[in-house]
């Protein structure tokens, strides 16, 4: 199998950035995107050319580091990572384009890479418990309807990757956000700090950067984890709550 990669390549921050060219020959089908990405680096290493910088870590989909926007989508033409996104989704002799993840918020690093770090404060505005709960208690002790479990672990697959944030026009953090506040607010652990939660987070979400949303929908499209757009709407519910000053606990 034949492909064409163009490559973003930007040396640092504050480089200049250009897409490079890059022809690939031999490979197979049952390549992962990553695998292909690891063959050019070895070719260019051996050629004694500075390799191509993307981020990696667990490669079976379930970290979120591998972000990268393939033929303008991100993570590329399936619903998954580029980590599990495999060649034979693509034909024989194909151009395949390869950028970073474009936002505001996500400056590139180098290459492929992106400073993803406002996401890490995002949650640290927030996206914890602080309740003493002691040790793990008994597993029918608090009893959670099951809508609202589901809608907990639903929201909780969430891994970070940063693919709403590239998928959407204004480059908003709506559905990370909301996947953080979502799981979090619906669990009798969370209720505590359910107010505080949902205002610290959207608030340094704001101050990022992130643009705002306007509904596109483009984000859920996106997810690899398949996180729905309803989160975002359950976000807005808990922010007028909390900024209204929020109903006594155990209302909806």
């Amino acid at each position: 199998m034949r492909l064409t990669l163009r490559v973003w390549r930007q040396p640092g921050p504050d480089a200049e950035g250009t897409m490079t060219a890059y022809d690939l020959d031999g490979l197979s089908p049952d390549m992962s995107f990553l695998e292909m990405l690891d063959t050019l680096n070895e070719r260019l290493a051996g050629d004694d050319e500075e390799p191509v910088a993307f981020d990696h870590d667990c490669r079976e989909g379930i970290c979120g580091a591998c972000g990268m926007v393939i033929n303008g989508q991100a993570h590329g033409p399936e619903p998954t990572t580029a980590c599990q996104l495999h060649l034979r989704h693509f034909a024989d002799g194909d151009t395949v384009d390869v950028e970073p993840w474009r936002a505001a918020a996500f400056p590139v690093i180098k290459d492929l890479v992106v400073d993803r770090s406002a996401f890490d404060r995002i949650i640290g505005a927030g996206g914890y418990v602080t309740a003493p709960t002691g040790s793990a208690p008994e597993a029918h002790s608090t009893a959670v309807a099951k809508p609202t479990a589901d809608a907990a672990f639903e929201n909780a697959a969430c891994i970070g990757c940063g693919a709403c944030v590239a998928a959407c026009p204004n480059g908003s953090a709506m559905l990370f956000t909301a996947a953080k506040v979502t799981h979090l607010n619906a669990l009798p652990q969370g209720a505590p700090e359910r107010e505080a939660r949902v205002l610290d987070m959207v608030g340094t979400m704001d101050a990022e950067g992130f643009g705002g949303c306007t509904n596109a929908g483009e984000c859920a499209t996106a997810c690899p984890k398949g996180i729905p757009l309803l989160s975002i709407a359950r976000m807005n519910r808990e922010f007028l709550r909390a900024a209204r000053g929020g109903p006594g606990r155990g209302e909806g």
